[in-house]
């Protein structure tokens, strides 16, 4: 019956059902859609409609719900259920969404929830909300299974089975020894293939891969993606297991980077989406833009220094524009693809010398190349081989210039221990057109007797 409505349909089908207090209807559609799709309808949900939505979930869709709202609805909805409600709602939650939740609300409400939660839930919490939200000890959670060294295969299936509903994820057993030191992983498959009776220490994997509590949660992502592993254990200083991060909260981290990334390169600062309004959106793009505004001028006073070599040769300013626009575009592109090697690369001196000479080699290509062909088509529209000479030089040498900003900026950045995405594509433009036009029209004074 629901299987073949759209978003839209099923929006209408919701009212409807909370409309005319058809609570089994509503229920029956709630059970075939997925947690992402419920939380869809709640953000399309008119105001007046979400108390009743809410009060006809049960406490495990509620928790599903909240899950996939971002952090304004999270808190509106239990604002709205109460600290009673809210408590056994954030009972069933994975700890560290519940982490990332609490810590943006009050102190005082904080430990109200606390308070309310099931005691061991909450110390978990309270352990997670240590952590800082961008480490893996602040995307770990709680619900995985461990075993002693000491079980055979038979006691580690029966474990299994009995937290199988509890775990986040079964495709690994991890092993601790007397003091809880992670010492071991088991597969799923490792069990199936194993004899009931083979002690766990017997086929486990020793060399585990896991990370420290306060490694970045990019390294985190990082080394998921070197070991294609589906989870990877978290410890502390002494090597016991406090929890484990898992491919989907890497996948969350993945997407949030790289939207924080767009933004810096966009110079568009924090968050903007389709929702952000027109007064926020534009106060957010401001300090940038000013920033942008006062370097573009000195763009200005180059042209202005440069006067009577226009008046000369007014031919200059036709290639002007295309100069600086060309010099943007290749240091933009540069910048490109060194934010992106510096996330996915280890960087090590070598690789950075390697790096500047492969960039180095790349805008001595690139200008070549384009410095040619413009050189050929001022050649043949004016007739002229000196100004040919000036603007395709002048275009050989800006390329060149653009493509080696867009390439140190960023690496002196990330030595510096900034984040190299803040070398924005406007920035690194406005800092081109600078050194383009200075390049430029520097040449074509150079030779303005023979331009003439």
């Amino acid at each position: 019956m629901f299987k073949e409505m759209t978003e839209n349909q099923i929006l209408l089908y919701v009212i409807k059902s909370l409309k005319e207090l058809k609570k089994k209807e509503f229920q029956q559609l709630m059970d075939e859609l997925q947690p992402y799709d419920i939380g869809n309808v709640y953000r399309n949900l008119p105001e007046k409609h979400r108390h009743k939505f809410l009060m006809y979930l049960t406490t495990q869709q509620i928790a599903s719900l909240i899950q996939e709202l971002e952090s304004e609805l999270q808190i509106d909805i239990i604002h709205k259920l109460g600290i009673e409600r809210s408590s056994n709602i954030m009972n069933l939650m994975e700890n560290d969404d519940l982490a990332d939740l609490l810590s943006n609300l009050e102190l005082e409400q904080i430990q109200d929830f606390l308070s309310s939660m099931k005691a061991d839930e909450s110390r978990t919490v309270q352990s997670l909300m240590k952590y800082d939200s961008d480490t893996a000890g602040g995307i770990m959670t709680n619900r995985f299974v461990w075993i002693p060294k000491v079980f055979t295969v038979r006691d580690a299936v029966d474990k299994l089975k009995t937290f199988a509903g509890f775990a986040e994820n079964i495709y690994y057993l991890y092993v601790i020894d007397e003091d809880k030191k992670l010492v071991g992983v088991v597969s799923y498959r490792d069990l199936l293939l194993g004899d009931i009776n083979d002690k766990i220490e017997d086929i486990m994997y020793n060399r585990v891969i896991s990370v420290p509590a306060d490694l970045d949660q990019e390294e985190v992502a990082r080394t998921i993606e070197r070991y294609d592993f589906i989870a990877v254990p978290v410890v502390d200083e002494q090597s016991r297991l406090l929890g484990i991060v898992t491919v989907d909260d890497i996948l969350d981290v993945l997407i949030e980077e790289a939207n924080e990334d767009i933004e810096k390169l966009s110079a568009s600062g924090k968050s903007i989406d389709f929702q952000t309004s027109a007064l926020v959106a534009s106060y957010r793009r401001l300090p940038w833009l000013i920033l942008l505004l006062f370097i573009g001028i000195m763009s200005g006073s180059i042209i202005s220094a440069f006067e009577g070599t226009i008046e000369r040769v007014v031919a200059l300013t036709y290639f002007m524009p295309m100069i600086a626009g060309m010099t943007g575009n290749t240091g933009t592109q540069s910048l490109a693809v060194v934010v992106r090697g510096l996330v996915s690369n280890d960087i090590d001196r070598p690789a950075i010398m390697r790096l500047i000479s492969r960039e180095l080699g790349v805008g001595v290509i690139i200008g070549a190349t384009c410095g040619l062909l413009i050189a050929i088509v001022a050649f043949v529209w004016k007739g002229s081989f000196t100004l040919g000479l000036v603007v395709g030089s002048s275009l050989f040498l800006t390329l060149i210039i653009g493509t080696l900003a867009g390439t140190l900026i960023p690496l002196l950045l990330y030595r510096l221990k900034v984040d190299p995405a803040v070398a924005s594509g406007p920035l690194i433009t406005t800092i081109n057109d600078i050194f383009s036009l200075l390049v430029y029209f520097g040449t074509a004074s150079m030779f303005i007797h023979k331009l003439l």
